[in-house]
Order: structure tokens, then sequence, then C-alpha cells
């Protein structure tokens, strides 16, 4: 699928090897790594694999995921993953589930705000896939495709900021 897309930038294919090729894809293919909760551990893997299905359905691959005891400490995650060369884009991965205080409130405002924040600084996208607040776990289960909607934003953002 890809070799097509790149076919138009190819004179003839007699003229690149595989390898040449490959190196050509491997330029184009948008590194993702992703940022993944473990808190409500069933609901965020779910919503991860999602993700990675998703990831490769565009043609981008995600290629380090770190895990992380929560949402609000997804930060330093996210800003060490942006900081590195050979990622492209970044994910995050969460679900905040709502308990007897307004404590999922506070974190999914943070963490939605530093998420913002780290994308501007490092001028590369960062998907939130975070559910939530004020869920309930039923409605996190059917919110599971947040992760695969946190790829497609990376993917499509990477791509038009790459024309700007």
């Amino acid at each position: 699928m890809l070799v097509t897309v790149f076919a138009k930038d190819l004179k003839t294919q007699d003229q690149y090897d595989k390898k040449e090729v490959k190196k050509k894809m491997a330029k184009e293919t948008i590194r993702i790594g992703a940022v993944v909760s473990d808190f409500n551990y069933d609901i965020t893997m779910m919503m991860f694999e999602r993700a990675k299905e998703h990831a490769e359905f565009l043609g981008a691959e995600i290629t380090k995921v770190v895990k992380v005891p929560g949402v609000f400490d997804m930060a330093l995650a996210i800003k060490k993953l942006l900081a590195r060369k050979d990622i492209d884009g970044v994910i995050t991965i969460g679900a905040v589930i709502e308990g007897e205080t307004e404590h999922d409130d506070l974190v999914i405002q943070h963490a939605a705000r530093k998420i913002a924040d780290l994308a501007l600084e490092f001028n590369k996208p960062v998907g939130l896939g975070i559910s939530g607040p004020g869920m309930t776990r039923l409605q996190a289960e059917d919110r599971i495709e947040r992760g695969k909607a946190a790829v497609e934003a990376v993917v499509k953002l990477h791509q038009r900021l790459q024309k700007i």
C-alpha cells in the first residue's frame, strides 16, 4: 500500500532497489509514541489495542510505548517522547472515571492543559485519547474508540503541518 503512495515520486522502479524504497517509506512513515495509563487498565488496554490497529491502518507506526501509573503522571513521559528525534507525535491513552469527589475533574483539566502546552513547546502533535471526566465505568467502556481518534488526530495534524 505504501509503495503505491510513493510510486509518483519514483522515476522508474528500476532506478531504485528495494532497500532505497524501504528507506523512503521509513522516512515517510509517521512514528508515534504512546503514553498509556495503567489506572483502569482493563479499559486503557482496549483503547490502546484500537489505537495500534488504527495506526497500522493509516500507515503509521507506534514505535515507543511508555506506561505510567495514571493520567496525572503523563506529562513527563510525553515530554521525553516529544524530545526524541525519532518520534513525530504522541498519543495519550487514559480513562478518568468519576469517583466520590471532584478529583476526576482536577486530574483531566491539569493533564489536558499540560498536554496542550507540551505540543506547543515541541511543535509536534499530541493526540488526546483520554476519556472522562464525570463518566462511569460503563461509559468508559463505551468510549474505547478515543484511542483510535487520538491516532487519527496525530496523523492528520502531522501531515498537515508538513505542508506549512
